[in-house]
């Protein structure tokens, strides 16, 4: 499958409960109208929490980048079918009336978007998806990589060095499930930011991991856990610039599921 990624900033009149209402409620219902117009096979919102934990991670990492108010995140079975989707006189007009609508409370030119694929570390068989009514939450990390390294080697340095060690650490982190997700450059991309006037360049990719809070909170003060933090970040390092990264938890929308 690929994946389009989509991380969002509010317009600076709106606040985040504002933003994402009108996200949920509006927005999430006109694409999903035209589901089938552009062959979507799965849409979720990430909606951002404000939590004392987003600032706990960025401290860990020395700072990083506000978090956003939250990811949209769209599915397609291959390249292909996403090319179809917006080849179409009926995907056309779908897109069009997506963007004029996002325009009215996204800040479009701040908010990044790029194609990706994925890259499962632990992926339980179970499905796992962290409702507003479940206990879960969804860490949401896209990073970039220093300037010192190509797109090409800070992903492969992430996926066969970083990916085994998270693997190993996620008893004492509590980890429930862990994807790494790759960008790719494609002309698909530099379509869709142009037709939204983005600025913010797109990131290396993401990492995304599910916790219990409850669990989580209650392993925190461990050795084990402690150590697995200080061992993923002190890795982290190696192919990631802190700085112009961010991280924060949010909470799924799922609005089209139909695989």
């Amino acid at each position: 499958m690929i994946r389009l990624v989509f991380v969002l900033r509010r317009k600076p009149a709106m606040s985040r409960e504002e933003f994402q209402k009108y996200w949920h409620e509006v927005h999430g219902p006109l694409v999903a109208r035209h589901a089938t117009s552009l062959n979507i096979l799965r849409y979720v919102q990430n909606h951002t929490l404000d939590d004392p934990m987003n600032e706990q991670m960025a401290r860990a990492r020395g700072g990083m980048e506000p978090p956003y108010d939250g990811v949209a995140e769209l599915w397609w079975t291959t390249r292909d079918a996403l090319a179809t989707s917006f080849g179409s006189a009926a995907g056309q007009a779908a897109g069009k009336e997506a963007v004029e609508d996002e325009a009215k409370f996204i800040d479009l030119p701040n908010s990044p978007l790029w194609l990706a694929y994925e890259y499962p570390q632990i992926n339980p068989s179970e499905e796992m998806v962290a409702r507003p009514s479940s206990g879960l939450v969804k860490i949401f990390f896209p990073l970039r990589h220093p300037s010192s390294q190509t797109l090409e080697q800070a992903q492969l340095y992430w996926r066969t060095n970083h990916g085994p060690i998270i693997r190993g650490l996620a008893g004492g982190s509590r980890l429930k499930k862990y994807f790494q997700v790759h960008r790719f450059e494609d002309p698909i991309e530099q379509q869709l930011r142009a037709a939204r006037g983005t600025k913010v360049p797109p990131y290396t990719g993401h990492a995304e991991a599910w916790i219990d809070r409850a669990e989580s909170a209650a392993a925190a003060g461990t050795p084990e856990a402690r150590r697995a933090g200080q061992l993923a970040v002190e890795d982290e390092a190696n192919f990631i610039d802190f700085k112009n990264s961010s991280m924060w938890i949010a909470k799924e929308r799922v609005v089209i599921d139909r695989r």
